[in-house]
């Protein structure tokens, strides 16, 4: 894997979590005892305690009854010690969570909740809850995903087969199947109108129309005072299938920013704009590009890192080949053994810095030297294309869903594995 290329780590635990939630880890007085051992480490009564609160306020807040704390500590015990377990590997390996992964799992929670981080760390701070210790809790999650990460996607294996046939079965075809974002207004009509009233509601609903074609936003007509009530929504996202009959064959007709002429039913006219689409005619530019790459160090500080890399690129604008030079020198060592070669890249894949330098350099110009996070880069342009990537993306939700499904029965195998080979001893 390339170096430049970024790697999204997306939180699937933190989803769950609320500020209901961290309150309930709140500063609470305990005196504690010891309700397992487990291999080097230990399970406090208030560790235990603070969590069959935390399943009484969650249930409270979704309006629901939840067992008595007697009936489900065993659970509720069960669970810590896997934790545990999970997070003295994670320790024992040295997983490291850095405070700019944790400031942006922490941002992840605060939109979750409809915050900024501050807003967050406020809400907290005023239910008596510790932002601290919520940091603390999120890098355990998050250590904990690691471990699971490191040792369950290993054994998840995908076939090109496996995705063939669940894209050709019925989940797997509407799964991947295109979604479509409509604009709705509807001319309403009364029922037990006269039909000089349906036409006149008619002609109304055509003069709109007839303006959007003329070029005004849909929008704009939609708004101000109208002669007939105008019902109007954003369908948001949808697949074909949960579009209402009436609507659903205009995904057949309709382009991106077209609207439909006005269609009859009982309770009026319905006019419809595809605002977008996705999952469908997905075409893409695409850079085929290759760079060369010098880090700075303690040998070599920035400002010599700098004249190194203009050095070479000197040495290409004199006749050199840049693949050699990228073979000798790059400190990329995904793309030096290719030349520098990065591939066909798409928008976003690559970090900002590199990016903007790839998009603003024409095919075989030498960029001037340009630093990112990674250090000091100079880069050549080789192609550029447009390439329809939907199959990709259906490939790619596919891949996903298998993914998710064959990682979650392997992660309770693995973690019913590491259960039993732990040493427990309760108190």
């Amino acid at each position: 894997m390339k170096t430049l290329i970024k790697h999204i780590l997306t939180f699937a635990a933190l989803a769950t979590l609320t500020i209901t939630a961290t309150l309930a880890n709140a500063q609470v007085e305990y005196k504690d005892r010891i309700v397992a051992i487990v291999d080097d480490d230990v399970v406090l009564a208030s560790e235990l305690d603070a969590r069959l609160e935390l399943i009484q306020q969650n249930a409270a807040k979704a309006g629901r009854e939840a067992p008595p704390a007697e009936q489900i500590r065993s659970d509720v015990l069960e669970q810590l010690i896997i934790e545990n377990i999970q997070l003295q590997r994670a320790q024992r390996v040295g997983v490291r969570i850095s405070d700019a992964q944790l400031n942006e799992a922490m941002l992840r929670v605060a939109r979750q909740n409809n915050m900024d981080l501050l807003q967050f760390k406020a809400a907290l701070e005023q239910g008596g809850g510790s932002y601290n210790a919520t940091r603390e809790q999120i890098r355990q999650e998050l250590m904990i995903q690691r471990v699971q990460q490191g040792h369950v996607n290993q054994r998840v294996q995908i076939t090109d087969q496996e995705i063939t046939n669940f894209l050709d079965s019925e989940e797997g075809g509407l799964m991947a199947s295109p979604e479509y974002n409509m604009l709705h207004t509807l001319v309403q009509v009364s029922s037990g109108s006269s039909e000089a009233d349906i036409n006149k509601a008619k002609a109304y609903a055509d003069s709109l129309y007839q303006r959007i074609q003329q070029g005004e936003a849909y929008e704009q007509v939609m708004s101000g005072q109208h002669p007939f009530p105008l019902n109007g929504s954003n369908l948001g996202w949808r697949k074909t299938q949960e579009l209402p009959g009436l609507l659903s064959g205009l995904t057949e007709t309709l382009g991106e920013g077209e609207t439909a002429a006005p269609i009859k039913s009982p309770s009026g006219f319905h006019i419809v704009k595809m605002q977008d689409t996705r999952g469908v005619d997905e075409v893409i530019d695409q850079t085929k590009a290759r760079h060369i790459l010098l880090e700075p160090s303690a040998i070599r500080d920035e400002e010599a890192t700098e004249t190194e890399i203009n050095s070479l690129r000197e040495r290409i604008l004199a006749g050199e080949d840049f693949a050699e030079l990228a073979r000798e020198f790059s400190e990329d060592i995904g793309s030096a053994l290719e030349g520098g070669d990065l591939g066909w890249t798409s928008p976003g894949q690559l970090v900002g810095a590199f990016q903007q330098t790839m998009d603003n350099t024409e095919i075989d110009e030498i960029s001037l030297p340009f630093r990112s996070e990674y250090g000091w880069h100079i880069l050549q342009v080789l192609e550029r294309r447009e390439k329809d990537v939907t199959e990709d993306i259906r490939k790619n939700i596919a891949r996903n869903f298998i993914h998710k499904r064959k990682f979650d029965d392997e992660l309770q195998t693995w973690l019913q594995k590491i259960r039993d080979e732990a040493y427990v001893d309760f108190k």
